[in-house]
């Protein structure tokens, strides 16, 4: 039986194995897909570290399971069934497996089903040479994008997701961002590429509000240096005193959701992405919402496939350059050398990157002239 390095989460603590497992056989709707990058998540990132999160979304009893669910990669084997993707095609992943038997899925909405299931969470991920997944869920991806790039599109089309909302309506507008996580900082760049006027950043550490800056945020804030009011004033002495038209919440912290509210104008749009530690976290209902007429739209991972289609188009004409948010990129095989990365306080990178086969490890490091 032919086997694979994959890393593994094998135990219900902090950590993961490299281990050698059997290279996935497709069912008949499914695809085999040879890995050439992958990218850690902060979904990952709870996995490894294994809070509570992990313990009662996954739970000990499913492991081990191979993780990750970021990736970009070429199709080597198809099953029987299916007929739109063929061996040899470039691919992405979008990670929420719909049911389209699902009320939301039928109604245009698969990325909320509730019979939903997610790549990495639920069964086997792609921190492997290869891994299994449906037809249904793969994109093709355009052939100028290179794979350190290709892999990323999951959480780009989060960011793109936020940035446009239910409506798409931001050309020429006004917006904050919250948060300097990598999602914040991709969104900083879909909003310029798209057509954002002015984007405001609230960012918390020095590497990743400069690499905001690269990104296009026009005006900068440091939350851990300024007081809930100081930042609001900050908004409204660069809109006018109306507030933006559009804040992204991205954090999930109760400064975060009170400054959105707080510096949306009337009638504005808030668009709720940030996952919060706590269910309940306190809003003014009656001034931040319905005095203010304001809109909510929750984003839930991507709009299948519109959010991968406007990815796409933005990435292979040149108009989004997320590479400033790719701060660093190593072998899968240094996989605890990145999650350590990503656990970093202060942080000092944002996007980590992880490749199979030297070969390619190699070729992005060319690709970025190091």
């Amino acid at each position: 039986m032919a086997t694979m390095k994959a890393v593994v989460k094998t135990k219900a603590e902090l950590g993961a194995e490299m281990q050698d497992k059997p290279v996935p056989k497709p069912r008949p709707d499914w695809v085999i897909v040879k890995v050439l990058a992958t990218s850690i998540c902060g979904t990952d990132v709870h996995i490894y570290k294994w809070d509570p999160w992990s313990a009662g979304r996954i739970g000990a009893k499913a492991l081990p399971q191979i993780l990750g669910h970021e990736v970009a990669g070429e199709v080597v084997e198809v099953g029987e069934h299916c007929k739109r993707i063929k061996v040899g095609d470039y691919i992405s992943a979008e990670t929420h497996i719909y049911d389209p038997g699902d009320l939301t899925s039928m109604l245009g909405s698969p990325h909320v089903g509730r019979h939903m299931k997610i790549l990495g969470v639920d069964f086997d991920g792609c921190f492997a040479e290869y891994f299994a997944l449906p037809e249904s869920i793969c994109w093709p991806n355009d052939r100028s994008i290179p794979p350190e790039v290709a892999t990323i599109q999951e959480p780009l089309g989060n960011a793109t997701y936020a940035v446009l909302g239910e409506d798409a309506d931001v050309a020429g507008k006004t917006m904050l961002i919250t948060g300097d996580g990598p999602i914040s900082l991709f969104a900083i760049g879909v909003a310029r590429a798209v057509g954002v006027a002015r984007i405001i950043h609230f960012g918390k550490y020095d590497v990743n509000v400069q690499i905001g800056k690269k990104m296009g945020a026009d005006l900068q804030i440091y939350t851990n240096k300024t007081t809930p009011k100081e930042r609001l004033d900050f908004v409204l002495e660069h809109t006018n005193g109306d507030g933006v038209d559009v804040a992204l919440e991205m954090v999930g912290s109760q400064d975060s959701v009170t400054d959105c509210f707080a510096a949306v104008r009337k009638a504005g749009r808030v668009s709720a992405f940030g996952v919060a530690s706590e269910n309940t976290v306190p809003i003014d209902y009656n001034n931040g919402i319905v005095f203010k007429a304001c809109q909510i739209h929750g984003i839930n991972g991507r709009k299948i496939f519109d959010t991968w289609y406007r990815n796409r188009n933005l990435l292979a004409s040149g108009r989004l350059d997320p590479t400033p948010v790719i701060t660093d990129m190593f072998p899968l095989s240094e996989f605890t050398t990145g999650f350590g990365k990503m656990m970093e306080r202060p942080r000092k990178s944002a996007k980590v990157v992880l490749f199979p086969e030297r070969k390619e490890y190699e070729a992005a490091l060319k690709r970025r002239g190091k």
